[in-house]
């Protein structure tokens, strides 16, 4: 088993993600208590996929949030550079690709819609991989960003990075996970992101408008919005 540095490495990162696959989705559920469930239903409602129209969900490791966004009748390709998580989730009935964030295997203006949720951070240069994304849609397509943030309460905050990611995080991680220190990096790379305004900026940079974020759970987790300009 393997775990990544804050170096992102490409085959560092798809490595430690093979060795989690196995047990991915259940620590992913264990370890947010449940929301893991709630946040992909506010991602699908926030990119609203419609009949007809294709997305890619990027990063979307055993196609569980694929499959979600696929419940509004779009056609949805699953996307991740682990093949370990992919395979995991072979058994989901949706398009799957093996691809690389900074290359995807894709022509320009292709989709509809573009997502990406908790694997932004895990791109070894995420600004590329955000231009990638808007090289990828359609003018007047969307994006949406589901990533970990920076909670906005003080002392949430304090106990999120304390208790959550310093204790619990790890506690739980050795209990269920199949690579347990791929979850010492989770947390390091959490703690590393950018807060929401930073990162909406950056989005801005990469050739995107009409930027926005909705905290959820208290800003531990955020949706940032845009569009591709027409």
């Amino acid at each position: 088993m393997s775990r990544a540095d804050l170096d992102k490495d490409p085959h560092d990162v798809a490595g430690m993600f093979d060795g989690v696959a196995r047990r991915y989705d259940l620590t992913n559920t264990a370890l947010s208590g449940g929301q893991d469930r709630y946040w992909r239903a506010q991602t699908r409602r926030a990119l609203a996929p419609r009949p007809g129209e294709k997305v890619l969900d990027l990063a979307a490791g055993t196609a569980v949030s694929t499959v979600e966004l696929a419940r509004d009748g779009a056609w949805c390709v699953a996307a991740d550079f682990s093949q370990g998580m992919l395979r995991a989730g072979h058994r989901r009935n949706v398009p799957k690709v093996a691809a690389d964030a900074l290359h995807l295997p894709f022509s320009d203006g292709v989709f509809d819609a573009v997502t990406i949720s908790f694997g932004l951070r895990n791109v070894s240069d995420p600004d590329a991989g955000l231009a990638e994304l808007a090289r990828v849609t359609r003018p007047g397509g969307r994006l949406v960003v589901c990533e970990f943030g920076t909670p906005t309460w003080a002392p949430f905050r304090a106990a999120y990075h304390g208790l959550m990611l310093g204790r619990l995080l790890p506690a739980i991680a050795r209990r269920i996970s199949s690579n347990p220190d791929a979850y010492l990096y989770l947390a390091e790379s959490i703690r590393d992101w950018p807060s929401q305004p930073v990162l909406a900026e950056r989005i801005a940079d990469a050739g995107w408008e009409r930027v926005a974020w909705r905290d959820l759970t208290g800003g531990a987790v955020a949706l940032h919005r845009a569009t591709k300009p027409a």
